[in-house]
């Protein structure tokens, strides 16, 4: 079961990516995870990634690639697993089509957290994040016992600059101008599944769940 999860930033591909792990035991891939790793063994992929980063440019699409693709030989990888943050691009998708054919699998299921961009914009003003502890809280969805205060520490909750109306719409149109088209993409390949953000948890995980079986 390979999976690659789509949405806009907030729509809740974190959450549901972790229920799905949860589930049916398989790993998350994170492209950020990946870097780390290999820069900290010291790969030949590792030294290539961290001479771009260094010298302040990005990695190479070419290159992320090879790194999601070494990674994804990995023993904890052959039931299935999720992609993190790649691909982002449809240059980046066309890669890892390209060199996972190369090794004779595919990717099953481009699974679409779909909302409004104003659902979006709504549901992460109401966000709140502990300054000590880090655990997240909302407005309306997941309230504090008191207003302001964490149930776990009793620390003060804060709106993170990231949630904020006007940081949100900047995020929201990077990902409409870059990785909204992946969507069309995986549509032509027969594999593209949305589901309805705006169903709560509870919904939108029994609504994956059909999809995944």
């Amino acid at each position: 079961m390979k999976i690659i999860m789509l949405g806009a930033p907030g729509a809740g591909k974190g959450t549901h990516a972790k229920g799905i792990v949860d589930k049916y035991k398989i790993p998350t891939i994170s492209t950020g995870d990946i870097f780390r790793q290999n820069i900290k063994e010291g790969t030949e992929l590792g030294k290539k990634a961290k001479s771009y980063m260094d010298a302040g440019d990005l990695v190479p699409d070419e290159l992320v690639c090879d790194l999601v693709v070494d990674r994804l030989q990995k023993d904890d990888c052959k039931n299935g697993y999720i992609l993190d943050g790649f691909p982002r691009t449809i240059p980046q998708a066309e890669a890892l089509t390209e060199a996972l054919k190369k090794q004779g699998t595919a990717i099953d299921y481009a699974l679409e957290i779909a909302m409004e961009d104003q659902a979006i914009v709504d549901r992460m003003a109401g966000r709140r994040v502990c300054a000590k502890c880090g655990a997240t809280f909302h407005a309306v969805n997941i309230p504090p016992k008191v207003e302001g205060v964490c149930d776990n520490c009793g620390g003060e909750l804060e709106l993170r600059d990231d949630d904020k109306p006007e940081t949100v719409k900047k995020r929201l149109n990077v990902y409409h101008e870059q990785t909204a088209p992946l969507i069309e993409y995986y549509k032509k390949q027969g594999i593209h599944h949305a589901v309805d953000g705006t169903l709560g948890v509870e919904g939108v995980a029994k609504a994956i769940s059909e999809i995944l079986g």
